[in-house]
């Protein structure tokens, strides 16, 4: 499993990959809104991030940035539109691990080459997953969650914001762990998933950190574990999974900033710049430890070759584990 402390080690250990381009900086960019696609629903990780980001930017660049949802399929869509958008240097994304690091090796047919297709910019940020459970459940660990599983084959589920996710894939590790029948229902978003797990309808949920953090300091949620190898300082009193019982289950979520393929050298290179100042900034680095995030470091060359080590880290799991897109 990657940890979270050999995440950037890994990634800056993989071959560098330079972005394909071809034109000079056009004159006088932006001459337009820039529109920032979120390929997910709103008030999950992505779309907090991202509008944090272009709250930041403001008339920094001198135009608006627009953020536009456009969900589906794990991520795939939104990031299909960007792929198919070649030589529109007014277009860019939240690229993510569902995206970019698992879908490409999870569904067939993903109509697009996650690196190939893309100019990657720079990591945004990292952070784990989360099992919850609704606060009034009498289920307060993780083991717990577990025997009842096994207690009640069938019968235990859990939801996440969709198919392809980093917490769908944190939920099938859960479950081949401990080999337990663990049923895992994919929702359009995380907005109704987390409403369905405090009305009852579903036992536990897997879920962001960024999305659900509010939900866990308002006591409407209970957190069990997180997917890091170290507690988040955002929860403290919440183990790890391997603190928990379960050490094979380590995930780390992460979002980057990426723009279409052949993006001119010297746009690519500004926009590594701005976000890496962004990321930087008081007003940034707040916002994020707010949801717990820790903002990224990686530039061009490093973002890269993270995406890289993860779709290898992913297939290899994927097809040990024989894991389906359900």
């Amino acid at each position: 499993m990657l940890s979270r402390r050999n995440f950037l080690i890994a990634a800056s250990a993989a071959p560098a990959l330079a972005p394909a381009v071809a034109h000079a900086q056009p004159a006088g960019w932006p001459s337009k809104p820039i529109r920032w696609i979120v390929n997910f629903p709103p008030a999950g990780a992505a779309d907090i991030l991202s509008r944090s980001l272009a709250e930041y930017f403001g008339n920094r660049l001198g135009q608006p940035i627009v953020v536009e949802n456009k969900p589906g399929a794990g991520g795939l869509v939104g990031a299909d539109i960007l792929a198919k958008a070649r030589g529109d240097t007014h277009l860019v994304m939240m690229s993510s691990a569902a995206s970019h690091g698992i879908g490409p090796v999870l569904y067939k047919d993903v109509p697009y080459d996650p690196i190939a297709d893309f100019t990657h910019i720079h990591l945004v940020g990292t952070f784990p997953s989360v099992l919850a459970v609704n606060a009034g459940s009498p289920i307060t660990s993780v083991k717990q969650l577990v025997e009842m599983a096994k207690a009640k084959p069938g019968e235990v589920n859990y939801g996440t914001g969709g198919n392809g996710t980093m917490n769908h894939l944190t939920g099938q590790l859960l479950a081949r762990a401990t080999g337990m029948s663990f049923t895992h229902i994919p929702y359009r978003g995380s907005a109704p998933a987390m409403n369905d797990l405090m009305g009852g309808q579903i036992v536990a949920l897997m879920e962001s950190l960024p999305t659900a953090i509010g939900y866990f300091t308002s006591g409407k949620m209970r957190p069990l574990a997180v997917s890091e190898d170290v507690r988040s300082p955002s929860l403290p009193d919440v183990p790890t999974f391997r603190e928990a019982g379960f050490p094979a289950v380590v995930t780390t979520n992460w979002f980057g900033f990426s723009a279409v393929a052949g993006l001119p050298p010297e746009l690519a290179k500004r926009w590594e710049s701005e976000i890496g100042t962004a990321l930087k900034s008081e007003q940034v680095k707040a916002a994020f430890a707010k949801i717990g995030v820790r903002p990224g470091t990686l530039g061009i060359e490093g973002y890269t070759n993270l995406i890289k080590s993860e779709l290898a880290r992913w297939k290899e799991v994927i097809v040990a584990a024989n894991i389906k897109a359900d």
